[in-house]
């Protein structure tokens, strides 16, 4: 595929999503531009023993190692780098995806404040008319959290919680990540074979 997808990483739970994103797009021959904030950084730690460095090219050599990036699809981007691509509207994505989604994150996007470039590449994809996805990882949701969804989906964006289903009968976490993440690829009309579809038969 042609598409370049920009994906970025914040300080919600749910890191292994965000790996396993990164990981189909790219084996999908998507081009990704991938971003990650400070308190993802302790996540990846926390939930992954992932440690990624603070470096954009450090972060580039050992992703591209972690998910066999020969091709030179992945590129990795600080969060400071205002001389980005997806900074500009006249170079946006095709789609971004912010997974996991923090509500903090979720919040400065609906207020359309872009302090760094993963929320100024959100204000791009939405003003350029882009899909823009939201993984938002919270439970329970507060009034407050229900209302800045509400306002992201007038304003074009979709928010996709990770609610795993279990229909197709998962057997380990991995079935559970990547029914979220086969869901994402679906609304980025990404092929993908993660599972079956309902109603498909064998």
């Amino acid at each position: 595929m042609n598409k370049t997808i920009a994906v970025a990483w914040t300080g919600a739970s749910g890191l292994p999503y965000g790996l396993r994103l990164v990981d189909c797009l790219i084996k999908a021959g998507c081009k990704v531009w991938l971003m990650y904030s400070q308190a993802a950084q302790i996540v990846a730690k926390q939930e992954t023993d992932l440690v990624l460095p603070t470096q954009p090219r450090e972060a580039q050599r050992l992703l591209a190692e972690r998910f066999n990036d020969t091709e030179g699809r992945l590129t990795v981007f600080s969060r400071d780098d205002w001389n980005a691509p997806p900074a500009s509207g006249s170079n946006p994505p095709d789609a971004y995806v912010i997974c996991p989604c923090t509500m903090g994150t979720l919040a400065e996007v609906a207020a359309g404040t872009a302090k760094d470039l993963i929320t100024r590449s959100a204000d791009v994809v939405l003003k350029e008319g882009r899909t823009l996805i939201l993984v938002p990882r919270e439970t329970p949701f507060s009034a407050i959290h229900l209302e800045n969804m509400l306002k992201l989906s007038r304003a074009g964006a979709v928010i996709l919680p990770p609610s795993p289903g279990f229909y197709h009968r998962p057997q380990n976490i991995d079935g559970l990540v990547d029914f979220v993440v086969a869901r994402i690829l679906d609304r980025l009309a990404v092929p993908h074979e993660l599972m079956p579809r309902w109603g498909a038969e064998g």
